[in-house]
C-alpha cells in the first residue's frame, strides 16, 4: 500500500510521502492526500444543501444570499443553504425560530417533483461507476467501487473524484464523499469536510480517529440513549473501545453489542441494491393547532390522497399504515396497524388511518397530522383486498376512475366531497405546510 495524492480539480494523482500543498499540475489546493487512498472502496455520497443548491441553481440571483426552503407560520425548515447555516439555522428546526435568526434569509417553499428529477439525474451518474449503488434518501447513497479499477482504469478515488466533478458541472450541485471500508466510516467521513468535499478514513487510523469523537457520532445513539451513556459514565467513542463488549451487552442488550463493534470501526453490512425506499409517507403542519376529529379527519384524508398518488406513481403498495400526531407541546404521537392485504388505495389508507385517529382525538391540540406507508412491494395493477371483499371492490373501481379523471383534466377535476366541503373559504385552518418524505432503514 502506498500513500498518494489526488487533485479534485484537474483529477491528477501521483505517489507521495507527503501531502502537497497545491496540485504540482494545475495548482490547486483541492488536493487530497492520505496513506490508504487507493486502496479503499466503499463510498458515502451526499449532495450538499441539496433543495437549497437546486434552487440557487435555477436562480443565479440567489447564490450569495441565504437561502431556506420551507414555509409557512408553523412548518419546519427542509434544509438551508451554507450561508444561512452561518447564522444558526439547521434542518427541522421550526420556521419562526429561522425566521429571528436569520431574517435576510430567502424563503422557498419545497418543490418536491423537481429535486426527484434532480435526485433521479446524479442516480444515473451512480450507476456508471457501480451495480452495487444503495439510496438512503433522495440526496445520499453507499457506493461500493471494489473490483471496477479495471473497468474504469483508476482506481475507487480518482473514478469518485471524476463523478463528484461531472455532477457538479452537469447538474449543476455540488456533492460530498466520504471514502473508508466500511459503510459506517463512509458515512461519517462525508460528513467532515462539507461542502464539496471529499474525506477519507483508512483502516490503520480508525480507532485513533473515533477514540476521541462524542458517542451520538455513533448512528442510532439519540439523545435519549447519549444521555443514558453519560449517566453511566460513557463520553466518547474511546471510553467504549476500551470498555468489554460483553458487560456493554449486558447493560444495554443487542444496542451494547452494536456499540461495541462501532466504537472499533467495525461494520460488516454489504453495499445492497435492495436499498429501495421502505417507508412513503405524506404530513401536514397546521397555521393553528387543531382539536376537532371533524377537522383532522379532514387533513388526514387531504395526507391519505397525496400519499396514494405516490404510491400509484411508484406502482407500490404496501402492508402497514401508521398515523403520526405531535401536539401543540411538541410531543409526537405514532399509531401503527398492519393490513390483512396491502393497499395503495387513499380510501383504505384513509378508513385505517381514522380508526387509528378515532383513538387519539380526544380534545389534544394537534399541530401536525402524517400518514405513512411501510412493508412496501411491487404492485400487480390491483389492490389484492379487491379480490376478498367486494365492498373494497366497489371503492377501488371509483377510486381508479377518478384517477383516470385526474390524469386527463388534472387533479381538480374530481374532489372528494368531503374535501369539496372544507376548501380554505370554508376551513380557516386548512394545512399550510406539506413535507413528503420518504425513508429507509439503514
Amino acid at each position: 500500500m502506498q500513500a498518494a495524492w489526488l487533485c479534485r480539480d484537474c483529477l491528477s494523482s501521483a505517489p507521495a510521502a507527503a501531502a502537497p500543498t497545491r496540485c504540482p499540475s494545475c495548482g490547486s489546493p483541492r488536493v487530497r492526500w492520505h496513506a490508504e487512498l487507493f486502496a479503499l472502496s466503499i463510498a458515502h455520497v451526499d449532495c450538499d444543501a441539496f433543495y437549497a443548491s437546486v434552487e440557487k441553481r435555477d436562480d443565479p440571483s440567489l447564490a450569495n444570499k441565504p437561502l431556506i426552503i420551507g414555509g409557512g407560520v408553523r412548518g419546519v425548515v427542509s434544509t438551508c443553504c451554507y450561508i444561512a447555516r452561518q447564522s444558526g439555522v439547521r434542518s427541522a428546526m421550526p420556521m419562526f425560530k429561522a425566521r429571528e435568526l436569520c431574517p435576510q434569509a430567502v424563503i422557498i417553499k419545497p418543490n418536491m417533483s423537481k429535486y426527484v428529477e434532480v435526485s433521479r439525474q446524479i442516480r444515473r451518474h451512480m450507476e456508471t461507476l457501480t451495480p452495487l449503488v444503495e439510496p438512503l434518501s433522495i440526496d445520499e447513497a453507499f457506493l461500493d467501487l471494489t473490483g471496477t479499477e479495471r473497468l474504469h482504469k483508476a482506481p475507487p478515488a480518482l473514478s469518485l473524484a471524476r463523478f463528484a466533478r461531472t455532477v457538479e458541472q452537469d447538474v449543476g450541485v455540488t456533492i460530498s464523499v466520504g471514502l473508508s471500508h466500511n459503510k459506517f466510516l463512509a458515512k461519517v467521513a462525508s460528513d467532515l469536510d462539507k461542502p464539496r468535499g471529499f474525506a477519507v478514513i483508512g483502516a490503520a487510523e480508525t480507532l485513533d480517529f473515533l477514540a476521541p469523537r462524542p458517542i451520538g457520532l455513533i448512528f442510532g445513539v439519540g439523545k435519549v440513549f447519549s444521555e443514558t451513556l453519560r449517566k453511566d459514565g460513557y463520553v466518547t467513542i474511546g471510553q467504549l473501545q476500551q470498555e468489554d463488549p460483553v458487560r456493554l451487552l449486558r447493560l444495554y442488550g443487542e444496542s451494547g453489542a452494536r456499540l461495541a463493534r462501532l466504537s472499533r470501526g467495525q461494520d460488516s453490512r454489504r453495499v445492497s441494491i435492495d436499498g429501495e425506499m421502505k417507508t412513503i409517507s405524506s404530513e401536514t403542519t397546521f397555521n393553528t393547532d387543531i382539536t376537532s376529529i371533524e377537522e383532522l379527519s379532514t387533513q388526514l384524508l387531504k395526507c391519505c390522497e397525496r400519499l396514494s398518488e405516490r404510491l400509484k406513481a411508484k406502482g407500490v403498495v404496501g402492508d402497514t399504515v401508521t398515523l403520526k400526531l405531535k401536539t401543540a407541546g411538541f410531543r409526537l404521537r405514532t399509531r401503527a396497524r398492519h393490513l390483512m392485504m396491502p393497499t395503495q388505495l387513499a380510501s383504505m389508507l384513509y378508513e385505517t388511518g381514522l380508526g387509528l385517529l378515532q383513538h387519539e382525538a380526544d380534545g389534544t391540540p394537534f399541530r401536525l397530522i402524517g400518514i405513512g406507508v411501510s412493508g412496501l412491494d411491487a404492485a400487480d395493477g390491483s389492490d389484492p383486498a379487491d379480490l376478498l371483499e367486494p365492498q373494497v371492490a366497489r371503492k377501488a373501481a371509483a377510486e381508479r376512475a377518478m384517477d383516470r379523471v385526474r390524469t386527463r383534466f388534472g387533479r381538480e377535476a374530481v374532489v372528494r366531497g368531503k374535501l369539496y366541503t372544507a376548501r380554505p373559504d370554508s376551513q380557516p385552518q386548512s394545512a399550510e405546510e406539506t413535507d413528503d418524505i420518504e425513508g429507509k432503514t439503514r
